[in-house]
């Protein structure tokens, strides 16, 4: 998986180009987030989180933005 394909903050020639660190920080916890709580990998059939015991459940994605509007 290529990050820059999937998040097009980090790809120079898109119109969502994040010049700010910030705007750009916030982009890839997002999608690290997105990537390790949310999304179900087909190899291992759930996430990563669970399937490491961190969490018991798979998240929805209103409780990722939850989890991070909390911090």
């Amino acid at each position: 998986m290529n990050f820059r394909t999937f998040t097009p903050r980090m790809s120079r020639l898109s119109n969502g180009f994040a010049k700010k660190w910030e705007n750009r920080e916030a982009a890839l916890c997002l999608f690290i987030a997105h990537h390790n709580f949310v999304r179900v990998h087909g190899s291992l059939k759930t996430t990563p989180a669970v399937k490491h015991g961190i969490e018991e459940e798979k998240w929805t994605m209103r409780k990722l933005i939850e989890h991070m509007a909390e911090e």
